[in-house]
């Protein structure tokens, strides 16, 4: 069986396997990046679209970014519509920040062209993945790739593989803890060729069920619709949909923009998070270690804020020696997660409705949200936590 050496090792080619290769790659730390979809796979899906200030500041200061800053859509806030009234919360004037949207498959290609540009390993479409000897100090990935077994002996394993990997089943149950939470609803998204409604996001909150009006470019629409968990996406006409659409987010601001839907799917909600994210030398990174309902725009952000924490670790063992990082990578990481895990289950259980709910929780999320929207303090929570947390080293 052919055997390749590496320092480490690095199993999907997401935003989190591949921006750690790169982060290693300017260090001069080899590592090799094994994908089982195939690029043009992982390069056409449709994932996030929004980086937070430090997700989009990594992408330019390390040179992959020229794309980023040219094509992205620089947000300096985002809209709340309740009771049919538009609130503003100003991104600049609260903590004087932004966001970018930039689809997450557009970060993929930025960073697969980098990789390939300076001729490191990425292979895509490789079977039969497994992980072995983490836990005695001799890690090792074995695959089969054009019909051939293959290995790779690294020093460390970093398991970027997402939720449905390898990687995080690896750990031995007892030496691992899940912590996981369902929602009892869903959400139904569109591609559509309309212009965004408004020049910023908006999240809106009825009586119906949450709806949220995004974009992926000047000409394109993203928009969402809470539906429930079971529901048949058969069952929702073009014509349903932007029925919906018009009626949760009707009230003041701009008339819905409507155009042909060339997308449309439904979407599970839930919240997950294992601990600790590390098993002798196998660390894990982004949606292997945790998932967050879309409504905080967390998911590709926290992937990228663990892979700068597993890579300055990586940089300190290899250029002094230090191990302390690497033992702490887990303990560094939660400290984000739970808190990027608080917010999202925030932001969700602010704006949806629940089957259980009865008019006096109707009543409170308007409260609510009619707080957070007339106090200072309170759109500088949702300020802070959206454009990203500052990063913690430990």
């Amino acid at each position: 069986m052919p055997r390749i050496k590496t320092r480490v090792g690095i199993v999907g080619a997401g935003p989190a396997g591949l921006l750690l290769a790169h982060l290693l790659h300017l260090e001069g730390i080899d590592s090799v990046v094994i994908e089982s979809r195939s690029r043009q796979y992982i390069e056409t899906r449709l994932r996030a679209g929004l980086l937070e200030q430090g997700s989009a500041d990594v992408m330019i200061e390390t040179g992959v970014g020229e794309r980023l800053q040219r094509e992205c859509l620089r947000h300096g806030g985002v809209y709340i519509k309740f009771r049919g009234e538009l609130k503003h919360i100003d991104f600049q004037d609260l903590v004087g920040q932004s966001v970018m949207i930039y689809a997450q498959q557009e970060v993929v290609k930025d960073l697969v062209a980098a990789r390939l540009g300076y001729n490191e390993p990425l292979m895509f479409e490789v079977g039969n993945v497994a992980v072995d000897g983490h836990a005695t100090g001799t890690p090792s990935i074995s695959f089969t790739a054009d019909g051939k077994d293959q290995a790779i002996d690294c020093d460390f394993i970093a398991g970027c593989d997402g939720f449905h990997g390898i990687c995080r089943p690896s750990i031995p149950a007892g030496d691992i803890k899940m912590f996981d939470r369902e929602y009892p609803f869903a959400w139904l998204g569109i591609l559509a060729d309309a212009k965004p409604t408004e020049e910023e996001l908006v999240y809106a909150h009825h009586e119906r069920g949450f709806a949220l009006l995004t974009m992926r470019s000047p000409t394109v629409t993203r928009a969402y619709l809470q539906v429930a968990r079971d529901e048949d996406i058969n069952q929702w006409s073009d014509e349903r949909i932007w029925e919906e659409l018009a009626l949760r987010t009707a009230g003041e601001g701009n008339p819905l923009s409507v155009g042909k839907i060339t997308q449309k799917g439904i979407t599970d909600m839930r919240s997950f998070a294992c601990e600790p994210m590390q098993y002798g030398r196998l660390f894990l990174a982004g949606d292997a270690a945790h998932i967050v309902p879309p409504t905080g725009a967390k998911g590709m952000n926290l992937a990228i804020a663990d892979v700068r924490i597993l890579a300055r670790a990586l940089i300190a063992y290899y250029k002094s020696g230090r191990t302390d990082l690497l033992e702490a990578y887990s303990r560094t990481c939660l400290k984000r997660v739970w808190k990027v895990q608080r917010f999202s289950w925030w932001v969700t259980q602010l704006l949806h409705r629940n089957d259980q709910d009865n008019d006096f929780d109707l009543r409170r999320q308007i409260a609510d949200i009619d707080y957070l929207t007339g106090s200072r303090a309170g759109r500088m929570t949702w300020a802070e936590n959206y454009v990203g947390l500052p990063m913690e080293w430990d």
